[in-house]
């Protein structure tokens, strides 16, 4: 049975891909900050950890981890994201898959879906990935996610997710500088871990 297309897919225009590669292309150029989502992970897990970085697009955030010292793969299912993330940043392992299908045969210390991850998914597919990618991580290890909440998902259903897939919310944030969380902010960081 073919895997359901990913909003990513059915919600952008042909060259959308490509447009998202120049984008952090020019960013990084420019100097942009682009390892904010790296040094929370960084900060959550002990040196030389093994890090999941979930929907991982040009593999900005991979690339940090490694920077730091631990070991990174990087999945995401849009081939064009992949190819520019092992181009652009050699040291992480990355890793052409559907989230929804994720099985690496890997356990990590660590998870990671940043950048909206969790709003491009195919719609009915956010419990088994949440599942899969839990399924990765150690039962002690934390999965942190990101999404602007009024983007496709709201926080409600997002909680609801997150328990049907057996975890827990740890902590939740309104940045991933940690600002602390308001029922006004338009993005999330949730800190997850298994029940």
């Amino acid at each position: 049975m073919a895997a359901k297309p990913t909003r990513w897919v059915t919600d952008t225009k042909p060259g959308h891909s490509q447009w998202y590669i120049d984008r952090f292309r020019t960013m990084a150029a420019e100097g942009a900050d682009l390892g904010g989502e790296a040094r929370l992970v960084d900060a959550m897990v002990a040196p030389a950890s093994r890090v999941l970085d979930a929907g991982c697009g040009t593999g900005r955030t991979s690339a940090v981890l490694h920077e730091r010292g631990h070991t990174v793969v990087g999945v995401d299912a849009d081939p064009e994201l992949i190819a520019a993330a092992a181009h652009d940043h050699p040291g992480p392992r990355f890793v052409v898959a559907d989230l929804a299908e994720l099985d690496l045969g890997e356990q990590f210390d660590a998870a990671l879906l940043a950048g909206n991850v969790m709003v491009f998914l195919a719609p009915g597919t956010e419990t088994e990935v949440l599942r899969r990618v839990s399924g990765h991580v150690r039962p002690d290890g934390p999965i942190l996610v990101g999404f602007h909440v009024n983007r496709h998902l709201s926080l409600a259903d997002f909680d609801r997710y997150v328990d049907d897939a057996g975890l827990r919310v740890e902590h939740r944030f309104a940045t991933w500088d940690l600002r602390a969380w308001h029922d006004d902010a338009d993005f999330a960081v949730t800190v997850l871990r298994h029940r």
